[in-house]
């Protein structure tokens, strides 16, 4: 998309207000924890991690500017088959790697609005579609702001959810649910133990969104609130149950016996 030298286009997000692009670049305000995400696109940049825009400090008005990625994102992964999901896969485990080595600042304060089942590595916590930069060669996650201390399992999880999807309202069968499962678990590399573990977290994860919801409803607090009232809280609820209903087909999917324990809700 072309610009004008100079001009600013809003960029659309579900939860993100003020945020433009400007020439190759994004401009969004800067936030109490804008200097911790940066310190994690710089490390990420200095390890090699190629799947992260880039923290270019901030402009004469205070917002923080972060490198414009080019492609297309679309919340609708049915663009993405079985390589492409192992490929995101692949890119969540590298993600989750170079992590690993990041020493966040000793006044680090990061935005993360569920609390994870632990806290071992800085997480991106919304890795979804909508915040996949992808063209026919690369692939790019975007919007950091959410980011913060999490466990690998619990941002796999989430990933899970959008990318199958694992939602009662797809448009795949539960068979191809589990194939789609399958591709994006193996390409992340996890093991027999911890795709129990996965299976066992994806109701909870789901449902942890929902209950967000539900108290921004109660509480009127925002965005959340406003994503109730378009009906997100109900998607989601359905989205868990569904989930909890087909366990033995993700067991089954994964390679894993379907009398495993189960989590119980």
């Amino acid at each position: 998309m072309s610009q004008v030298p100079g001009e600013e286009v809003p960029l659309e997000g579900n939860v993100t207000v003020g945020v433009v692009r400007s020439g190759d670049t994004v401009r969004r305000p800067a936030m109490p924890w804008s200097a911790s995400v940066d310190a994690l696109l710089v490390h990420f940049q200095a390890v090699g991690f190629e799947g992260a825009p880039r923290a270019l400090g901030y402009d004469e008005t205070g917002r923080q500017v972060l490198s414009f990625v080019e492609g297309v994102v679309d919340p609708d992964p049915s663009d993405l088959d079985l390589s492409r999901l192992a490929e995101v896969g692949r890119m969540i485990r590298r993600l989750h790697d170079a992590s690993s080595t990041f020493i966040p600042p000793t006044d680090a304060i990061w935005n993360v609005a569920i609390a994870p089942d632990r806290e071992d590595l800085v997480c991106h916590h919304d890795l979804a579609p909508w915040n996949l930069v992808r063209t026919p060669t690369q692939m790019t996650f975007i919007d950091w702001d959410g980011a913060g201390p999490g466990s690998r399992l619990w941002d796999v999880a989430y990933a899970a959810h959008g990318f199958v999807p694992l939602s009662a309202s797809a448009r795949i069968s539960d068979e191809v649910a589990g194939r789609r499962l399958a591709a994006l678990v193996d390409g992340y590399g996890l093991g027999h133990e911890e795709r129990a573990l996965l299976v066992d977290m994806l109701g909870p994860r789901i449902r942890s969104m929902y209950e967000l919801l539900t108290t921004g409803h109660e509480t009127g607090a925002a965005p959340w609130n406003r994503l109730w009232d378009e009906g997100h809280g109900t998607v989601w609820r359905a989205d868990a149950e569904y989930v909890d209903h087909q366990r033995s087909t993700w067991l089954a999917a994964l390679g894993l016996a379907t009398d495993t324990t189960v989590w119980e809700p």
